[in-house]
């Protein structure tokens, strides 16, 4: 399974041997029987994820000027907290407590586009603001004990990651068109999130690439995606890597050259699935390619829903 998922590095929060108890090791958080409970993990959480989300601030910072921020947007799935992660985030990272925050919970891997989409609503209706745009996913808090294929299957796919965006009217980097959101029907029991005493129990069935090529290979839900144009009118697409055999799905039913899913195949490559937070690393892979004419972003997750929006390099 390992050999043929074409991830050949995923990211944790958890130490590895050598800076400390591996995970496993005597005193590693999954040592021991039973596992840790829900408390324990949000508890990791609390601390891992605002340090996580953090640094992917930093480095955008690095790029562009984040002074002036208006907005804040942060998408999670992987855990919950009071005071929310929102809040955290934003007094150490030092912004006014006059800044309007939206957290987007639980949405799994299209939250980036429900708060990339969210953020260009902002923009739309106040040119003037400046929204900071986080994801940030700690998905190696949720593994199990487990004799079963499928979720082993899910688990072997996920790993942690944190990225950041900068929306604002400003005529640069990519130009966020118009959303597009649709569900397949009959698939709702495809991809959950059970909580659980024992973590979020991730079901991920192996229908969901059938059903994801299946719903593509139907025109009219193909030219939602497309935006009405042939695929092969696209020349830019970031297609959520929730795995080798979806990413197979999406080429095989629109009918895609080899190399147009190259920046989702090298994020699955070298991060794995990071739930919300992989789209966001592949859009940051093809901003730093050739200019893009006719983009389309899409993720799939629960639902099963399909979301995505149309994109294109800024003059």
């Amino acid at each position: 399974m390992a050999k043929r998922s074409g991830i050949a590095h995923r990211w944790s929060i958890l130490p590895e041997a050598g800076e400390g108890p591996g995970p496993v090791d005597p005193g590693g958080f999954y040592h021991g029987d039973p596992l840790p409970g829900t408390g324990a993990r949000m508890e990791l959480y609390a601390q891992a994820a605002p340090e996580l989300a953090l640094e992917a601030i930093a480095a955008l910072g690095e790029q562009v000027s984040l002074a002036g921020v208006t907005h804040l947007v942060v998408a999670s799935c992987t855990g919950f907290v009071a005071p929310g992660i929102d809040q955290i985030i934003a007094a150490r990272f030092g912004l006014a407590p006059s800044v309007e925050r939206l957290l987007v919970g639980f949405m799994g891997c299209y939250a980036a586009v429900v708060a990339l989409r969210s953020a260009r609503h902002i923009v739309r209706s106040e040119p003037a603001s400046r929204v900071l745009v986080v994801t940030v996913e700690l998905s190696s808090l949720h593994l199990s004990l487990t004799d079963k294929l499928e979720p082993m299957l899910a688990m072997l796919q996920f790993g942690d990651g944190a990225a950041a965006a900068l929306v604002t009217a400003a005529p640069s980097g990519f130009a966020l068109g118009e959303g597009f959101a649709t569900t397949l029907p009959d698939t709702a029991h495809l991809i959950r999130w059970d909580i659980t005493d024992r973590g979020f129990a991730m079901h991920l069935s192996g229908e969901v690439p059938g059903r994801i090529a299946a719903g593509l290979a139907d025109a009219d839900f193909a030219r939602v995606v497309t935006g009405g144009h042939a695929p092969s009118e696209v020349d830019g697409w970031a297609v959520h890597a929730g795995g080798k055999s979806i990413l197979d799905a999406v080429e095989r039913s629109l009918h895609l050259d080899a190399q147009a899913l190259d920046a989702s195949r090298g994020v699955l490559e070298d991060f794995g699935n990071m739930s919300s937070s992989t789209l966001m690393f592949v859009l940051a892979r093809l901003l730093d390619g050739p200019p893009v004419e006719r983009g389309v972003a899409l993720a799939f997750g629960p639902g099963l829903a399909a979301e995505g929006f149309g994109f294109r390099s800024a003059p």
